[in-house]
């Protein structure tokens, strides 16, 4: 998961990361204020932006209907110290406000975990196949499959949001630091020994193309390309 932070420092983001990590395989991107961030969401993708309230009514308005334009699946998530500014933010269009506790590396954590729990597991178990994301580990029916790195992380993605269809680019902006460094054919060569590698084992394919559009995990006892 990509997310981008809005008007934190950078050491207090390192501490988030650390943090997210216990939840989630994420990457944080941090931007100085809305102005700098739209250098960010105008060429990555985000399922997650956390804002610190500026008081920028105008801009944030703005900006949160230009993210949601872009990727309408996009939860914002706004910090402001004010309790009366919760309803005001919440009319822009905001997933959630957390008021009062912008230094709260915990909380922030756990209200993200909140509104994006259907992408958090430490474990994926759909029939015999087991996917231990803590421990990078994938097992099929007592039998060890053995991925590392990108390719352990690539299936990791797609298992946990189960029938959804990403393109390259989306898989490459949500699991590389700097995606524009990044060509489709490192994602089609991971593709590849994944499907080669469970394939071995569990006789059947669980990574499939969705011609035109991209890939996406399906628990499926049939060969498909």
């Amino acid at each position: 998961m990509r997310i981008l932070t809005i008007g934190f420092d950078d050491e207090f983001i390192k501490e988030l990361e650390i943090e997210l990590e216990k939840y989630f395989i994420c990457i944080v991107d941090n931007a100085r204020d809305l102005y700098d961030a739209t250098n960010f969401t105008d060429f990555r993708h985000y399922e997650l932006i956390i804002i610190v309230d500026e008081g920028e009514r105008y801009t944030l308005e703005k900006y949160s209907n230009e993210v949601k334009k872009k990727k309408r699946e996009t939860k914002i998530i706004v910090l402001t110290k004010d309790i009366d500014n919760q309803i005001p933010l919440f009319s822009l269009g905001v997933d959630d406000v957390l008021i009062n506790h912008i230094d709260s590396v915990e909380l922030i954590a756990v209200r993200v975990l909140s509104n994006m729990r259907k992408l958090f597991g430490t474990k994926i178990d759909v029939g015999k196949l087991v996917i231990d994301i803590v421990n990078k580990k994938i097992e099929y029916d007592d039998k060890i499959v053995s991925l590392n790195g990108k390719t352990f992380d690539i299936l990791a993605y797609l298992a946990l949001r189960e029938e959804r269809v990403f393109s390259k680019d989306e898989i490459i902006n949500a699991l590389w630091e700097e995606p524009e460094y990044v060509s489709d054919n490192t994602v089609e060569v991971a593709i590849n020994q994944i499907r080669k590698r469970l394939k071995s084992i569990l006789g059947f394919q669980v990574i499939h193309t969705v011609r035109r559009r991209g890939y996406k995990f399906s628990y499926e006892k049939q060969t498909l390309a």
